[in-house]
């Protein structure tokens, strides 16, 4: 599948998802074009000055109507809600992490009176940046995300796990922990048990390898927030395109590496 064969195919499948939304009447893009520009952004990986200087010297026929750079991003701004509707079904039974996302250098903090980021700790490392939680269903797709700056501790998305208290089981490891108060449907897994839980890396290996998802660059919160959730969308997107198949064990395996840009 050539690289204009999949951008088509993946504006029909985002089109289907969005039929009863209609254009403005001001508007220059349709709500599915900007949907799958944004997801193409979080597909590519790359700043958004990159990201632009690829649509309009590669597939500018493709959107004829594109609007200026920062006029793109504010739509994807503005509509990130829009995301919700890619979510996938929770099951029975659920994993959920968190993952550093790095936004500067520590060398860096605090030069800036409007850094966004702080610093927290990250796979064996400090980082200054966010922290995002991310709840997957039993076939790895995502469920429910919210995020943070890197500082805090897991346990400020118990409010996350809690939403899901009447639908699923979720599984944690110990940084989810309080020695207050727990959601009633988060249960912390010792290291090495339940391997089920390897799921929650597989994803984050995918999204570190195709989206470059582990370093951003964002210096707006609001900008920052927008591109987890198309992230997001394209995972639950991509993840299924040939549809989710179980393997003779019932072990379905997932990837989205060849839809890397």
């Amino acid at each position: 599948m050539t690289t204009e064969d999949f951008i088509i195919e993946l504006f029909c499948r985002v089109d289907d998802q969005m039929r009863d939304l209609t254009k403005h009447p001001q508007a220059n893009l349709y709500p599915s074009e900007i949907v799958t520009l944004a997801i193409l952004f979080a597909l590519k990986g790359v700043g958004d000055r990159a990201f632009y200087r690829w649509l309009v010297r590669d597939w500018r026929p493709l959107f004829p109507k594109l609007p200026e750079r920062t006029r793109l991003f504010r739509l994807f701004k503005t509509h990130q809600a829009w995301t919700n509707r890619f979510l996938a079904e929770p099951t029975a039974l659920g994993v959920a992490d968190t993952y550093g996302i790095e936004l500067l250098h520590p060398y860096r903090e605090g030069r800036s009176k409007k850094q966004i980021g702080k610093k927290g700790y990250s796979n064996h490392r400090w980082i200054v940046g966010g922290k995002l939680c991310y709840v997957l269903n039993q076939w790895g797709r995502i469920v429910g995300w919210d995020c943070a700056t890197a500082n805090v501790h897991d346990t400020t998305f118990h409010p996350l796990l809690r939403s899901f208290e009447e639908k699923m089981f979720i599984l944690v490891d110990h940084g989810f922990f309080s020695q207050t108060e727990n959601p009633a449907n988060m249960k912390v897994c010792k290291r090495g048990s339940w391997n089920v839980r390897m799921m929650a890396e597989t994803v984050l290996s995918m999204l570190t390898t195709v989206c470059h998802f582990k370093r951003l660059r964002h210096r707006v919160w609001e900008y920052f927030k927008a591109r987890l959730a198309f992230t997001m969308a394209a995972f639950n997107l991509l993840v299924q395109w040939h549809g989710l198949h179980p393997d003779e064990n019932g072990f379905i395996r997932l990837s989205i590496a060849e839809f890397s840009l």
